[in-house]
């Protein structure tokens, strides 16, 4: 009965957690998507650091496999479908640091997905740049996807494991 109620509790905190990920992302796309469509141009320079530049990214992280072929498209968003669905068994079979750290990949890559399907591309618009150096645009879904990859790297060399 205890081993059941604490997988509930997982499952919750797991849903919990994918679902206010993707909402994040969500709600700031589309925060970033109407003030575009208010002000036709979007490039609001809120420090010497960051811009807000709304881009339109057809390909994967970073803009790369940018392509107007849509077959292609079609098939690289088919393989975003399958490398969810296989982070999402990973989540069930892992616990801890790990699973947090997919659960982030996850509720990012769902958050992606969404517009990629709904837009047939994803909306970018974090401009981090420093003395003239501009660092790839990305969204806040990004940010979890990264996070998420650098925690499950730091737990395959800092939290030891039972073999």
């Amino acid at each position: 009965m205890i081993n059941l109620i604490q997988k509930q509790k997982n499952f919750f905190f797991s849903f919990f957690l994918i679902l206010l990920i993707f909402l994040i992302d969500r709600i700031s796309k589309i925060y970033i998507i109407n003030l575009t469509k208010e002000n036709f141009d979007i490039n609001i320079y809120t420090s010497e650091f960051l811009n807000l530049t709304l881009i339109w990214n057809e390909g994967i992280a970073f803009g790369l496999f940018s392509n107007s072929n849509e077959f292609f498209y079609n098939i690289l968003t088919a393989l975003i479908v399958l490398i969810s669905i296989g982070v999402l068994f990973f989540c069930m079979r892992y616990k801890g640091f790990k699973r947090f750290a997919l659960l982030c990949i996850l509720g990012g890559s769902l958050g992606n997905l969404y517009d990629r399907i709904s837009y047939s591309a994803v909306p970018d618009f974090i401009d981090f740049h420093f003395n003239g150096f501009h660092w790839f645009i990305f969204n806040v879904a990004d940010i979890f996807i990264t996070v998420g990859v650098i925690i499950m790297i730091m737990t395959e060399f800092f939290v030891k494991t039972k073999n």
